[in-house]
């Protein structure tokens, strides 16, 4: 009975470690979505302080990236995971280093905002915001997917992307046009290019932590097969 209760003990140790890790991601995620937020509503607000700040809070989603993989680093010396529970913390380490690529793109993103505009240069930033509000919705539905490991919420999320490179070339084509009207405009849209082009790739950030929750879930890698494959992983096991 010792070894049975000792097998039991260190199982439960596992699962809250396991437990603890993820909430850790939760909180870098928490920190890597309020710097977008903070970045989409300084580009609105022509707001430099606020700027500023997301600039310098990047150290934050760094150091959280390190502390989550030492994190998951011991788990896997200490425990040694197999199957599902590896699987997870596999999901893990690739689900922190896109959040912390995504904390790169905002980076760029607010250093656009610490740049002055004419007043009719004002609808390029507009239409940036318009982009940033729909990736936002997409990053936080992403990480509700991984919260609570939802993989059909996944699935979704996967499929918001596309709407999202659709909007992103419509606006290049629309910049482009702007560009040969006034090339005198053509720095400034060049700063709004590099923004948008975060934004998409944010996108695609998300789209990669989607396909981790699917993988985690039905233990299947679902990166470069096409939406109905992915789906009919999703439906098959439910």
């Amino acid at each position: 009975m010792e070894h049975v209760n000792s097998g039991r003990h260190i199982s439960s140790q596992f699962d809250e470690e396991l437990k603890e890790v993820r909430n850790a991601v939760l909180s870098m995620g928490g920190v890597v979505e309020k710097q977008l937020t903070d970045a989409i509503q300084a580009i609105k607000a022509s707001d430099h302080e606020l700027a500023d700040r997301v600039l310098s809070n990047d150290t934050r989603v760094n150091a959280l990236e390190m502390d989550i993989d030492n994190a998951c680093t011991q788990l896997i010396a200490k425990r040694q995971p197999t199957a599902r529970d590896l699987r997870q913390i596999i999901a893990t380490f690739k689900t922190i280093a896109d959040l912390e690529r995504i904390g790169d793109e905002v980076k760029r993103i607010a250093a656009v905002a610490k740049e002055s505009f004419s007043s009719e240069q004002q609808h390029l930033l507009a239409a940036l915001e318009n982009l940033g509000q729909l990736v936002l919705n997409m990053l936080r539905t992403v990480l509700n997917a991984f919260a609570r490991m939802d993989a059909e919420e996944a699935l979704e999320v996967h499929r918001t992307d596309q709407g999202i490179d659709r909007q992103y070339e419509g606006m290049l084509r629309q910049l482009m046009t702007y560009m040969m009207e006034d090339p005198r405009s053509i720095p400034k849209i060049m700063d709004v290019v590099f923004s948008a082009r975060s934004l998409e790739r944010i996108g695609d950030r998300c789209q990669n932590i989607a396909e981790y929750v699917i993988y985690n879930v039905h233990g299947k890698d679902v990166r470069h097969t096409s939406d109905e494959d992915m789906e009919q992983t999703v439906r098959k096991t439910r």
